[in-house]
């Protein structure tokens, strides 16, 4: 299926405008519980909500209900996150390019335990990243492609031990068949020289956060 899904968690999402441009017309919009806010916000209309829903206020409940949203509401005693729950869902459905909005930043442990989802082997062969129209961020298990503009800022982060064979193309500071080590700070605030640059490793994985060079506003007199 070429069609992309994006949900929308419950996370940060402090310029929501900013991720607009890097939404699709056909995308299949997911809610993952207080998602819902953030969609609301951006005047889009949810395709699939999901989760305890105790994040979703009454009048949000009627929005989606006069929307025709489609409902999965599971009890608020499971073993799962809302945004687990998510993601099991449009993997089940056959997407294959799946987009997290507003899944980083508040509260700690949630950035942490949503970052970690992506270890799971079931989405091995799924291109999974967090957006927030600043930042994105990827698990790299093999290799990927990074668009971006010159001067943005790429960390790469060893994640559960050492990374090897670790090769990059179009970044300032070149790693040719090196080893990053999770201890060490060597993979911080490399940049973009292209519109593209490459990842690829041979062993383990790799965290590449992608920081967007924002354009300065200046006042205007």
């Amino acid at each position: 299926m070429k069609r992309r899904a994006v949900i929308f968690a419950n996370g940060e999402l402090k310029k929501p405008q900013e991720l607009m441009r890097y939404l699709k017309p056909d995308d299949f919009l997911v809610a993952a519980d207080g998602g819902v806010n953030h969609i609301l916000r951006l005047h889009l209309q949810p395709n699939l909500v999901i989760g305890d829903l105790d994040s979703v206020t009454a009048s949000e409940r009627t929005v989606l209900e006069r929307q025709k949203a489609e409902i999965s509401q599971f009890p608020c005693d499971k073993d799962e996150t809302d945004l687990e729950l998510a993601l099991q869902e449009v993997i089940s459905r056959g997407f294959n390019t799946i987009m997290i909005a507003a899944g980083l930043g508040g509260r700690l442990d949630q950035t942490l335990g949503n970052i970690f989802l992506l270890l799971q082997p079931q989405y091995e062969k799924h291109d999974i990243r967090f957006e927030d129209g600043k930042q994105e961020v990827i698990l790299i298990r093999d290799a990927c492609e990074i668009h971006g503009n010159p001067g943005d800022s790429v960390s790469l982060l060893p994640l559960l031990g050492p990374v090897e064979g670790i090769v990059t193309e179009g970044l300032k500071f070149t790693l040719d068949n090196e080893t990053l080590y999770p201890y060490k700070t060597r993979g911080i605030s490399n940049e973009i020289k292209n519109t593209l640059s490459k990842v690829s490793i041979k062993h383990g994985f790799l965290l590449c956060v992608h920081s967007r060079k924002m354009e300065e506003k200046t006042n205007q007199f």
